[in-house]
């Protein structure tokens, strides 16, 4: 078990890519990107990484392990776009029966940042905890480093999908400032909820480290 304490929370760099996958594999079961795998995710969180308009921010052990993370981009659409034309071959690649067996969901995945609305571009790509450090705050301190980041960015504002059942992400996302503003279905029959952070929302009360994602 892991002592309350021992985390700090830093800038992820390609190096993590890997164990970043790996969380979300593990730890996000819902949606379809954990369907691809960790190399499809591993090559997706590496331009996530290296892009001049995303981030990731990881939390660390004493031992450099990565406990858990939060991955922003200010623009899904346009991270899409990049990853198809830099690494969209070898990543449908090592995905391609995945792919090939769910084409629909797909479309659906690369369809949903158009219908986005009047939502803010920049998205919360994914939030995740290990099952062993869950309970000790991570989820809540790497989406505050992130919605800290977005400020020094002047963003304005910044949006997450999550599962319309998912309990704990929402209450995560709640405690952080988020309001749920929309449902909405990414894939047919399956019900997400939209909720958005503005920098006026920082009014509404300090984070609760209650439930990581």
């Amino acid at each position: 078990m892991i002592p309350p304490a021992t985390f700090t929370v830093r800038t992820a760099t390609v190096s993590d890519a890997r164990a970043v996958a790996t969380l979300h594999c593990d730890r996000i079961t819902e949606g379809f990107l954990p369907t691809l795998g960790v190399r499809f995710l591993d090559r997706l969180y590496r331009r996530v990484i290296v892009a001049p308009d995303g981030f990731v921010y990881v939390a660390c052990d004493e031992s450099g392990a990565v406990l858990g993370f939060c991955a922003t981009v200010l623009d899904v659409g346009a991270l899409y776009k990049r990853f198809i034309v830099r690494d969209g071959v070898i990543a449908g690649l090592q995905a391609a029966p995945t792919v090939l067996r769910s084409w629909r969901r797909v479309l659906e995945t690369l369809r949903y940042p158009s219908h986005s609305g009047d939502l803010p571009d920049a998205e919360v790509l994914a939030v995740a905890v290990a099952a062993a450090a869950s309970g000790r705050g991570i989820g809540g301190a790497v989406l505050a480093a992130s919605k800290s980041e977005l400020v020094a960015r002047s963003v304005k504002a910044v949006k997450v999908v999550a599962g319309s059942h998912n309990e704990g992400a929402l209450a995560l996302y709640r405690s952080g400032g988020f309001r749920v503003v929309e449902e909405i279905e990414v894939h047919e029959g399956v019900r997400s909820s939209v909720l958005v952070w503005s920098d006026d929302s920082l009014a509404a009360g300090p984070m609760s480290a209650e439930a990581d994602a």
